[in-house]
C-alpha cells in the first residue's frame, strides 16, 4: 500500500537524505533523477509517479540544470519555501565543496587528479539506475499510444540534433491534438509563469589559443556574479551548451581562462558527483578563490530556486485543464525520450569490455529483482574501481 505521499517530512530528513544523492549521483542529469525516482517515487514515497513526472515535465520547460531543480520542487512540495532552500542547497554542497577542493590541488599541481579507474566502474551501474527509472517512469507516462508515438519522434529529432527546447514544444502540441478534435476547452485560471528562449546547439569548435597575448579585462566578484547570474537564467540543455556559453564569456570576450582551463573545469563538472553546473565553482575558485567560488556557484544556481519557486505552484493547475494537462502529458513523453536517448549514447561510452558489461549487468538484477539501494551499488562499484585501478 502506498503510504501518503503529502505527509510532511523533516527538514533534518529532507538535509540528510540530499546531502546524500549530491555526494552520489555521479554519471549526470539523467541518472541524478534516476537516483531521485528510485529515493523519492518508490522507496520513501514522498511523490507519486506522476507528480513526478509532471515536475520532471516543468524542470525540462525552464531554464537551468534539470536534476537540480527536479530536487528544489521536491523540497519545495515537502516543506515549502524552507524545503526549497534545504533540498536544493544540500544537493548542491557536497560537489561543490569536492569541486573547491579538485580546483585548490589544480592551481598547486596544474593538472586534474585522477579517477578515471572509480569511474571505469561506476559508469555501468549508473546507466544501469538509470534504465531502471526509465522503464519505472516510461510505464506511467505512456498512457497511449499516440504518446508512445510522440516519444519516438522526441526520440528520433533529438538524435537528428534538433534544439531540446523545440522538441518539447512539438512534443506538447502534438499531445494537444487529440484534446483539441474533441473541442475540450481549457478549463479556467490556468495561466503560465514560464519563459522559453529556444537555443540554437552549438556545434564545439575549439580555437587556438586566441586569448593568448590579449589583455584580459578586469576581474572582478560583482561581474562574475552577473556573469553567472545571465548563464543560470538563460541556459537551456548539456554541457557542451554550458560550455559555449563559458567559452563565449570567459575566454573569447574577458579573456579571464584558457582554452585549456576551461575544458579542465567542464571536465570537473562532469566527472564529479552532483550538478554538472558546480563547472562555475571549479571556474570561480581559479579565478577568485573561495570567495569566487562562492559567488560563481551562487550566480549560476540561484535562477533554478527562483523559476521553481515561481512555476511551482502552477503545475496542479495545469493538471486541472485537459488541454494544458495534454501538453504537459506531451513534454513529459519527450523528456524521457531524451533520458532515453541519453542512456543509450552513455552506455556505448560507458560499455567497454566484458567486465563493465558484467558490472552493468549484475547492478540491473540487483536493482530490478532485489531492490537494492543504488547508492550501495555506486558505492561497491567505487570501490572495485578503485581495487582494480591500483592492480
Amino acid at each position: 500500500m502506498l503510504d501518503d505521499p503529502h505527509k510532511r517530512v523533516s527538514l533534518w530528513e529532507l538535509a540528510t537524505v540530499f546531502l546524500k544523492l549530491g555526494t552520489i549521483a555521479f554519471g549526470g542529469p539523467a541518472a541524478h533523477i534516476a537516483l531521485m525516482e528510485q529515493e523519492f517515487v518508490r522507496r520513501r514515497q514522498w511523490l507519486t509517479k506522476q507528480e513526478f513526472l509532471d515536475r520532471l515535465g516543468a524542470a525540462n520547460l525552464i531554464p537551468g540544470p534539470s536534476s537540480t531543480e527536479m530536487a528544489i520542487y521536491v523540497g519545495h512540495m515537502k516543506r515549502g519555501w524552507t524545503g526549497l532552500i534545504v533540498a536544493g542547497s544540500c544537493f548542491i554542497i557536497p560537489a561543490a565543496i569536492l569541486v573547491c577542493a579538485i580546483a585548490a590541488a589544480y592551481v598547486r599541481f596544474g593538472s586534474l587528479p585522477r579517477v578515471g579507474g572509480v569511474l571505469y566502474a561506476v559508469k555501468p551501474v549508473v546507466i544501469s539506475v538509470i534504465l531502471q527509472a526509465f522503464w519505472n517512469l516510461a510505464r506511467s507516462a505512456v498512457k497511449t499510444v499516440w504518446l508512445g508515438t510522440i516519444g519516438v519522434v522526441s526520440a528520433v529529432l533529438f538524435l537528428l540534433q534538433v534544439n531540446i527546447l523545440v522538441i518539447l514544444l512539438i512534443a506538447g502540441m502534438l499531445a494537444s491534438l487529440p484534446v483539441l478534435f474533441r473541442k475540450v476547452k481549457p478549463g479556467p485560471g490556468v495561466s503560465s509563469a514560464i519563459w522559453l528562449r529556444p537555443l540554437l546547439k552549438p556545434k564545439l569548435v575549439m580555437a587556438t589559443s586566441a586569448a593568448a597575448g590579449l589583455a584580459a579585462a578586469p576581474f572582478n566578484l560583482w561581474k562574475l556574479l552577473l556573469l553567472f547570474l545571465k548563464i543560470g537564467s538563460v541556459l537551456f540543455g548539456s554541457g557542451y551548451v554550458l560550455l559555449a556559453f563559458l567559452r563565449s564569456d570567459f575566454v573569447l570576450r574577458l579573456h579571464w581562462l584558457t582554452e585549456k582551463q576551461l575544458l579542465d573545469a567542464v571536465a570537473v563538472g562532469q566527472v564529479t558527483p552532483g550538478p554538472v553546473f558546480t563547472t562555475a565553482t571549479f571556474i570561480g575558485y581559479l579565478l577568485g578563490g573561495v570567495p569566487g567560488a562562492i559567488v560563481a556557484t551562487v550566480g549560476i544556481f540561484l535562477p533554478g530556486f527562483i523559476l521553481v519557486a515561481i512555476s511551482g505552484p502552477f503545475i496542479p493547475k495545469i493538471r486541472s485543464s485537459p488541454l494544458a494537462a495534454a501538453i504537459l502529458d506531451g513534454i513529459i513523453v519527450a523528456s524521457l525520450a531524451l533520458m532515453g536517448v541519453v542512456t543509450w549514447q552513455l552506455g556505448r561510452a560507458a560499455l567497454v569490455d566484458p567486465f563493465t558489461v558484467i558490472i552493468a549487468c549484475v547492478s540491473a538484477v540487483l536493482l530490478f529483482r532485489f531492490k537494492v539501494n543504488a547508492a550501495w551499488l555506486i558505492l561497491g562499484a567505487a570501490i572495485v574501481g578503485v581495487v582494480r585501478g591500483s592492480f
